[in-house]
Formats: C-alpha cells, sequence, structure tokens
C-alpha cells in the first residue's frame, strides 16, 4: 500500500496561484482592454492612464493590451513546447529503456550528441531555417498559428534529452518489477507492455519535467524574440515587446519594466509549482 501524499507546501500553492492569476489576466484582456494593434501616434509613450492602464508604447499602443496579448503567446509557446518536449523525450525513454541492446545505445547517443550541443546557437540555427523552403504548403508557414507552431518545434527539437533520459531511467526501473516481468511472460506484446503497465509508472516524473520546462521555454522565446528570430510584429509576445523597448529603455523604462516583470513572475511561479510537485512525488514515493 503507497503512502498517502502530503498536501501541497505554502510556495507550492503560491506558484499554482500565481501561474493561474497570469493566465486569467491574458485571457481576460481582449474583453477588458482596447485593441493591441490599434496605432495613435498622438498619444505614444503616454503614461498610464484611465484610458490605458500601462501606458503607451512607441506606437501609441496601449501597453497593457500588448502585454496581455504576449502573454497569450508566449504561454502558448512554452505549453506546446513543453508537450512536444515531453511527448518525444518519453518516447525516446521509452524505447530506451525497454528495448536496451543497442536501439537503448543508438537513442542514448543520440540524446548525448544533442545535449553536448549549445542551446542557443543550435535555435538560432534552427530558427533561422525558413519553413517555406521545406515544401510546405504557402497557407502553413505565413500565419500567426504557423509562426508560434514553428517556434514550439524547434524549441522542443533542442529540450526533449532531459526529459528523454530521466523517462529511461524509470523505464529500466519499471521494466525489472514482477508485473511487468509476468505480462511479458503471458505473451503480452513490448508495445502493450510499454503502454498498459510502464507508461503509468513514468508518468509522474514526466509532468513534473514538463512543469519545471515551462519556466525555461518562456526564457528561450524571450531570448529569441529579442534577438529578432522568434515572435514577429504585429504579433506580440514579452520577448518581442522587450525587443521593441530596447531602444527607449531610458527614456521610457517601463516598456522593458512590465514584460520583464511578467517574464520573471512566470519563470518563478512554473519553478514553484514544479519543484513542489518534484517535493511531493519524492515523500510520496
Amino acid at each position: 500500500m503507497s503512502r498517502p501524499r502530503p498536501p501541497l507546501d505554502p510556495a507550492t500553492r503560491a506558484g499554482a496561484g500565481l501561474l493561474a492569476l497570469l493566465l486569467l489576466a491574458t485571457l481576460a484582456g481582449p474583453a477588458l482592454l482596447p485593441d493591441p494593434a490599434a496605432i495613435d501616434l498622438a498619444h505614444r509613450l503616454a503614461s498610464p492612464s484611465a484610458a490605458h492602464w500601462l501606458g503607451t508604447d512607441e506606437l501609441g499602443r496601449d501597453l497593457a493590451a500588448r502585454l496581455a496579448q504576449g502573454g497569450r503567446v508566449s504561454l502558448l509557446v512554452a505549453a506546446l513546447t513543453a508537450t512536444l518536449a515531453a511527448l518525444l523525450g518519453t518516447l525516446v525513454g521509452l524505447l530506451a529503456g525497454f528495448r536496451r541492446g543497442v536501439v537503448d545505445a543508438v537513442l542514448m547517443r543520440l540524446t548525448d550528441a544533442v545535449m553536448a550541443l549549445p542551446l542557443l546557437p543550435l535555435l538560432i540555427v534552427l530558427a533561422a531555417i525558413d519553413p517555406a523552403r521545406l515544401g510546405l504548403a504557402p497557407g502553413l508557414t505565413g500565419s500567426p498559428v504557423a509562426t508560434i507552431g514553428w517556434l514550439a518545434v524547434i524549441i522542443a527539437l533542442a529540450g526533449w534529452t532531459g526529459v528523454a533520459r530521466l523517462v529511461r531511467a524509470a523505464t529500466l526501473s519499471a521494466a525489472a518489477r514482477d508485473h511487468v516481468r509476468a505480462a511479458l511472460a503471458l505473451g503480452a506484446g513490448p508495445g502493450r507492455v510499454m503502454l498498459r503497465h510502464v507508461l503509468p509508472e513514468v508518468a509522474s516524473p514526466v509532468v513534473v519535467a514538463t512543469t519545471l520546462s515551462i519556466g525555461q521555454v518562456i526564457l528561450v522565446e524571450s531570448a529569441l524574440s529579442f534577438l529578432g528570430l522568434g515572435i514577429r510584429p504585429p504579433l506580440a509576445s514579452w520577448g518581442a515587446m522587450l525587443t521593441g523597448a530596447m531602444d527607449l529603455v531610458w527614456t521610457t523604462p517601463l516598456l522593458a519594466l512590465w514584460p520583464g516583470l511578467a517574464i520573471a513572475l512566470t519563470v518563478l511561479a512554473a519553478t514553484l509549482l514544479g519543484e513542489g510537485l518534484q517535493r511531493r512525488l519524492a515523500a510520496a514515493a
């Protein structure tokens, strides 16, 4: 009989609450704030007021509306990337840990090779690839949804390795248990055993790793957008907003303060939540 799991500690609850509050604020933005793309040059760089809660940017666009739109984009990229990386890493780790032998050696050497590459230069190279030249239909490469999806894919291609190594270790442990050996002895196929008996054993560590990766993904997306390789105008993201505020940081520091604060709070919330889930999982083991 497994021990009952302890309740979430205050830090974990604070992280979950802060993350939920940020998500709610970004989702409620369109109903409460002006159009984030509306340009008003007569009121550019305005101070906070009743009409513009956080002021306006260099083109007179409402800063709070841009911040909410940027939050939706950044959080969507983080969620998609973390999910794709978790799926890819889980697949590689399951195959390597369960099949072992040559499959394990090849997949782990591939994982080591990707981990050995410097992250930011690798992402810069991947982000510089034009999806239109890969043979994709024009309608799948120019839309905002396609831009977000492509950015999530390239970050996931560089970020699945940690999940793969974690899942491999958990799979090696799960594969040695009696119920897994019994299923194989009764003639169950490897695919069925992996999905029905091994995957549930490694699901909890994957959830924790995915939660912890959300903050890192937001930082990576912000860095790419800051370098001009991520989200591009007119679509906003917190990293792209920092890029736009770079030339005005000394005269209008609020343009950089708000997106930077949003990034910091989101990373803090995701880290607190992930570490709390990790502690709870370890205490219940």
